[in-house]
């Protein structure tokens, strides 16, 4: 039913049936095409409420203090196979960070059509932002040569093959397409599961891991609590392109193929491979109370979370999570204020995300 104002001697009609047209015509690709940003009505209720989460989980780096990290890294306390992890941890995120961003400005953020997935994806490349500058932090606090973190990236060849894994999904979409085309959709779909369940969703948990293990000793305050923040951001981000999977497959049933979902699961398998080479390459001499073989369980663990919650067959059915204290270690509402010295909230309650250890 049209919608009539009368002000004055002027009348304005509201027409229904094209604003219901508007909004059934928002989709997450091949969608309405506009130059308004109009995100009423919401169509992806979820994109919003995780965009005012996000935002309201808001950090930088600076708040949080390095000057126990700069005494440690400066004195005899520190092991060198510790050392090496935070070396190893600096050397990976420092640009992979900047690979996520990149890929969600530049690949998918151009590429869905409704203006609320937009906005929820600006969100997440600016807090990969967040995270590279956090990086960078801890560079300059440290000390540490910010070419040999350069070499670490370009030369370790376990670093090396875990970017070219990811960035070879990214690549061909970097170009116009015409995603009316059933594999042009599936190279979407591909990019959203590598990036938000392969990478950030389980490559990155094995480092994140050793650096929180470091940090529960009471070693590398200050980069451990950025590694807290960041990793439940990273929480989020996985949900983001989780959601967004979702939906692009119910919109596009057809991209949803029995040979589309088996190479799903052996592209999951190959960044599982991948990442037990780089942890194997974090720890060669078990440290940190932790061996490498428990990272390996872990990351087995954390891939069977991603693909079921894809629904998605697992790889090691009946695997079971080793490291239990790692939701703990996330639990983030009782933090010490940064700047008055008391115990506080750092979020806003009402806005607070606390991954629980299902997550984990």
């Amino acid at each position: 039913m049209d919608k009539t104002y009368k002000i004055g001697n002027r009348e304005f009609i509201l027409d229904h049936d094209k604003a219901e047209e508007a909004f059934a015509a928002k989709k997450v690709i091949n969608g309405r095409q506009t130059m308004t940003f109009n995100l009423l009505p919401l169509k992806y209720q979820w994109a919003y409420d995780l965009y005012r989460t996000m935002k309201a989980n808001h950090w930088e780096p600076e708040d949080i203090q390095m000057q126990k990290d700069v005494e440690q890294w400066r004195s005899n306390e520190i092991s060198q196979n510790e050392r090496w992890i935070i070396m190893m941890g600096i050397g990976y995120f420092s640009a992979a960070e900047g690979i996520v961003g990149d890929n969600v400005q530049h690949v998918v953020r151009e590429l869905v059509t409704a203006p609320e997935l937009k906005l929820v994806l600006g969100r997440h490349a600016h807090e990969e932002n967040i995270h590279a500058d956090s990086l960078l932090y801890m560079i300059s606090s440290l000390g540490i040569n910010p070419h040999e973190c350069e070499a670490m990236f370009e030369q370790i060849p376990t670093i090396v093959r875990k970017n070219e894994f990811v960035t070879k999904h990214s690549n061909n979409l970097r170009r116009d397409l015409d995603l009316t085309k059933l594999e042009n959709k599936q190279l979407l779909a591909k990019n959203i599961f590598v990036f938000g369940q392969c990478m950030e969703g389980t490559q990155f948990y094995g480092l994140f891991g050793m650096i929180l293990a470091l940090y529960r000793q009471n070693k590398f305050p200050g980069i451990g609590q950025m590694f807290r923040y960041t990793l439940r951001d990273e929480s989020n981000h996985i949900e983001v392109f989780r959601s967004l999977f979702m939906d692009l497959i119910d919109e596009n049933p057809d991209l949803w193929t029995a040979e589309f979902r088996e190479d799903l699961v052996n592209t999951m398998r190959e960044a599982v491979s991948l990442e037990k080479e780089f942890i194997r390459d974090c720890l060669p001499v078990n440290a940190v109370g932790l061996s490498a073989e428990e990272f390996e369980r872990y990351i087995d663990y954390i891939a069977d979370r991603r693909l079921s919650d894809c629904g998605l067959p697992v790889l090691t059915p009946g695997v079971t999570n080793p490291l239990p204290w790692l939701a703990e270690m996330m639990d983030v509402r009782k933090e010490q204020n940064f700047f008055e010295g008391k115990v506080t909230e750092y979020q806003k309650a009402s806005a607070l995300v606390v991954c629980s250890d299902d997550e984990f």
